[in-house]
């Protein structure tokens, strides 16, 4: 991946084009709130939204009653989208705008959410910098949910190649210290009629 600054300049851009331009454009956010509901995640949890941007998600939590939910972007174009589109709500989320890559958690969360950041970190560097901000914003018995493209979904995203996932392929991505509890597939249809193939799966920190 790029410098910070120019991840932050290429993603403001993306943002800033409207919800219809971006790929990964979802109006509900169903098959995330169907895989944390699969892994026992509740109102009473701590939630961390990876790459949240301007994603429905952060909202429905809302509505479901979470009282400590987090987003992190590295576009500060599309928190402000976010914190729009919740009204007042948005004073009940914690916005953070950092590079996943050099971001250092100052607290720890019972339940991690990441659908379609981790797909774009293509080299070992960029995966080990995330993966030891996992390992750092998490105990035992945390959850991370993750949805990434499918080993048959498309090679590149918004002009960027990405990495193809199956379950246990992600799963050995994070290593021994997570079990694999549920996993799905989702065709995602884009706002101009593609479709996408996501796996998503569940995961529970061991150690």
């Amino acid at each position: 991946m790029a410098t910070e600054p120019d991840q932050a300049a290429r993603w403001d851009d993306a943002y800033a084009h409207g919800d219809a331009a971006r790929s990964w454009f979802q109006a509900a956010p169903r098959m995330s709130l169907r895989l944390l509901d699969a892994a026992g995640v509740t109102a009473e949890d701590s939630l961390i939204d990876i790459g949240g941007g301007a994603s429905p998600l952060a909202g429905a939590l809302i509505e479901r009653g979470f009282r400590d939910v987090s987003v992190l972007d590295i576009s500060a174009v599309a928190l402000r989208q976010a914190r729009q589109r919740l009204g007042p709500d948005a004073a009940r989320v914690h916005w953070l705008i950092a590079d996943i890559r050099t971001w250092r958690p100052p607290r720890r969360f019972q339940a991690w959410h990441d659908r379609a950041v981790f797909h774009f970190l293509t080299t070992a560097p960029d995966r080990q910098q995330y993966l030891r901000a996992l390992s750092a914003a998490t105990d035992a018995n945390a959850v991370a949910v993750f949805g990434c493209f499918a080993p048959d979904g498309p090679p590149q995203c918004s002009g960027l190649p990405v990495a193809r996932h199956g379950p246990q392929e992600l799963a050995d991505e994070l290593g021994p210290g997570w079990t694999l509890i549920a996993d799905d597939r989702e065709l995602h249809i884009t706002p101009v009629g593609l479709t996408q193939p996501f796996t998503w799966v569940a995961l529970r920190r061991d150690s």
